[in-house]
């Protein structure tokens, strides 16, 4: 297996590394990568959960077989480098679909599971780790599978591959109407309304557009969006477009977003409205912008986001009182309610309220971040490590009860420290209090 040395990113861009990278084809090549180095995929985390700066990283992204479904029980077994996204493809016009899905069908299942993603039905199906009944994990030792319930499962799911190479998984898929969904949107006034929309929610899937820049009254204003699986025809307008070079720093700039966010708030009617769209137009918006992340520019972009609980949620409505007052905000910004499920040590989620907001990378934003994760500190939040790419170890530390016994599983498993990440010498968690 040969090394190549390279320099790459988060999705971010803002943060990079320079490294050998090694991308196995057939699962027979990964015996000898044992203990080289962590595994990384489609690099779709922002910040640096995916770098190893001057060490080694796996690509795990050509192994992606399905290997096995069992159309009774809906268990469906996949190597890691299998795309959320082709899963949903295939799977949803037979019947099935995957039971949590992240903003973007790129992210792989090794990337899911050590982040143990969450998506737009939180709220009612908790985060991807509490639908994998199995991981598969290539170890110094040789191969491990995990299973629910152990504390290898548990400092896997969001363990940020600090537990070995995932080598592959089993999910138990869940029965929907087809590929197509029925979405409902309606405007939010203000914050206060927009809560009230997501907490009386009865649908299956949820998520609020936020704009981050509107003030005074207007603040929290957006548009809810509601959904369901449905089952008829409808014409696939998922129709790839590519950003061709790196945004211009004025593109981004106040007034610019400005009149984006309006013009985007006025396209749902005030008495809303409801339309059927592809899978991939609800779950993956994004993907059909093809390296969307240059529209930042060559410096890239930070975005900061953080779950606090259900009862801390005027301490959310100041952090978005101060995001909206910095006119450093992008249209990129995303409220959801959260409910309680979680599978690992180091799982983002809590029942609450989750903000997620982009910043060009700039020092002011920088320093905006920073008060942000303050904030959510001393709401009890926590930080989103998939996102995350400024936090300081000390505070984050403490957002996490659970670290200590994730640092006790990974130091057993890599006493060598063999799968750390720029994100997690940055932020020291593997270092004991």
């Amino acid at each position: 297996m040969s090394w190549k040395m390279t320099e790459y990113a988060g999705w971010g861009r803002a943060l990079r590394a320079t490294g050998e990278i090694a991308r196995p084809e057939r699962q027979a090549q990964l015996a000898a990568l044992a203990g080289a180095g962590p595994a990384v995929g489609m690099r779709r985390s922002y910040g640096d959960a995916c770098l190893a700066d001057a060490g080694r990283v796996i690509d795990m992204t050509r192994l992606d077989r399905m290997l096995d479904f069992d159309p009774e029980t809906g268990l469906l077994t996949v190597e890691a480098g299998a795309r959320i996204g082709e899963i949903a493809a295939i799977f949803a016009p037979r019947g099935w679909l995957p039971p949590v899905m992240p903003g973007t069908g790129f992210a792989t299942i090794g990337g899911c599971i050590a982040m143990d993603v969450h998506g737009k039905n939180h709220h009612q199906m908790g985060s991807f780790g509490n639908h994998v009944t199995s991981v598969t994990l290539l170890q110094s030792g040789g191969e491990v599978t995990a299973h629910p319930g152990t504390p290898l499962f548990r400092a896997t799911l969001g363990g940020l591959g600090q537990t070995g190479v995932i080598l592959r998984a089993t999910l138990r898929l869940m029965p929907c109407k087809g590929d197509v969904m029925l979405v409902t949107e309606r405007r939010a006034r203000d914050w206060d309304e927009h809560l009230s929309l997501l907490d009386g929610s009865e649908a299956s899937y949820s998520v609020g557009w936020i704009d981050a820049t509107a003030t005074g009254a207007a603040l929290g204003r957006g548009i809810v969006e509601e959904g369901e699986t449905g089952a008829g025809l409808v014409r696939n307008r998922l129709k790839f477009r590519k950003v061709p070079f790196d945004a211009p720093h004025l593109a981004l700039a106040r007034p610019v977003v400005r009149a984006f966010n309006a013009a985007y708030f006025a396209r749902v009617p005030p008495r809303g409205r409801t339309l059927v769209k592809p899978i991939s137009d609800f779950f993956f918006p994004l993907d059909k912008i093809h390296d969307w992340n240059r529209l930042y520019g060559k410096r890239g972009f930070h975005q900061f986001q953080c779950v606090v609980p259900l009862a801390e949620a005027p301490a959310l409505r100041l952090m978005l009182d101060a995001i909206a007052g910095s006119g450093l905000a992008s249209p990129l910004a995303v409220l959801k309610r959260m409910g309680p499920g979680r599978a690992g040590y180091l799982s983002f989620p809590m029942e609450g309220y989750t903000l997620a907001v982009d910043f060009p990378a700039r020092a002011e934003a920088q320093l905006l971040i920073r008060r942000l994760e303050a904030m959510s500190a001393e709401a009890g939040g926590r930080i989103y490590f998939a996102k995350d790419s400024l936090a300081e170890g000390a505070a984050v530390r403490a957002m996490y009860p659970d670290l200590p016994d994730w640092q006790a599983e990974t130091a057993r498993i890599d006493p060598e420290r063999r799968l750390e990440t720029d994100l997690t010498r940055r932020l020291k968690l593997r270092n004991p209090a």
